[in-house]
């Protein structure tokens, strides 16, 4: 097979580019990955398959030989993904397509979206990501330093609002002082959504417990993986899917918490992880609970195969 037989639309979000791109690199199969620039006019739901959504530069960098197999995320670029169903390409899409959901291959959805049953259909808990078993395990060899802080480690991890700008300062030190209340020592993480009032905010109130605190944008290797890798329970505000999703890859108890302001569609995906005995509510800590390490990533790439979408090669 060669590298041009599979193609990733890599949308410029990157929890959206991560659902496709994860996806590929669990089928082990070499692939070319396309970083999409949008235009104005992704933003129309077109009826039809077309890439007129793209931005020009983008949109000439199309060029044969077509692929034979795309993983494409995100209803922008569902309309494109079906413009290379018409040159022989089968069609793999994460998240909701929009209009035209009938002629992909297959649609892997969450369930907390309740997609109607149809033989394309692939439900799934949360969201694909580019976490892997495998890649957990290596980061736990590659940041066995953290071992030595104080268990139970609890690994919080903090997003912020999906389209706005920073979580409340006050919020995120409450959860500091909340996971800090029974933690031995807390492996946190800010993310890009944070924001810098709300993560020296968390700062201040880890300041007297054993921790490790990674800033938006910190030099050096992120430790990310690593502090899922030996956290003893986690900890992840309910507005990010990426990271709520990425944490059940563990065997570790997962909790979430409500940072206030949160959709219909967030709470559903929270209650569809509750109902699967896969996450509590922060409430419900530190009580520990079993729970099985979530691979829907991999589930995607064997139902794949399964349907022979992977090119032969």
């Amino acid at each position: 097979m060669t590298e041009e037989a599979v193609w990733v639309l890599a949308d410029p979000r990157a929890g959206t580019a991560a659902q496709a791109l994860g996806i590929a690199e669990r089928l082990g199969a070499p692939f070319r990955a396309l970083a999409l620039e949008w235009g104005p006019l992704a933003r129309l739901p077109w009826p039809w398959p077309t890439r007129a959504g793209l931005a020009p530069a983008a949109r000439g960098a199309l060029r044969p030989p077509w692929p034979r197999l795309v993983l494409s995320a995100g209803r922008r670029s569902a309309p494109l993904a079906l413009w290379l169903a018409r040159r022989g390409a089968r069609t793999v899409h994460c998240m909701r397509p929009g209009l035209g959901a009938a002629r992909f291959d297959l649609l892997v959805l969450g369930r907390h979206d309740a997609p109607p049953p149809a033989p394309n259909v692939l439900p799934i808990l949360g969201a694909t990501h580019r976490l892997s078993p495998a890649g957990l395990a290596a980061a736990r060899a590659a940041w066995a330093a953290l071992s030595a802080l104080p268990a139970p480690r609890v690994a919080l991890l903090l997003g912020g609002p999906v389209r706005a700008e920073g979580m409340a300062p006050e919020v995120a030190a409450s959860l500091g002082r909340r996971v800090g209340g029974f933690a031995g020592s807390v492996l946190a993480t800010a993310s890009r959504r944070t924001g810098r009032a709300a993560t020296e905010a968390l700062a201040a109130a880890l300041a007297p417990l054993p921790h490790l605190l990674f800033r938006w944008g910190d030099a050096g290797p992120n430790p990310f993986l690593g502090f899922l890798a030996w956290a003893d329970a986690v900890v992840v505000t309910g507005d990010s899917v990426s990271m709520l999703s990425e944490a059940l890859v563990t065997a570790a108890p997962v909790f979430v918490a409500d940072p206030g302001g949160l959709g219909r569609r967030h709470r559903a995906l929270h209650d569809s992880l509750y109902a699967a005995g896969q996450a509590r509510p922060l409430a419900a800590a530190p009580a520990p609970f079993a729970r099985a390490p979530l691979d829907e990533t991999g589930r995607v790439a064997a139902e794949i195969r399964a349907r022979g979408l992977l090119p032969p090669g």
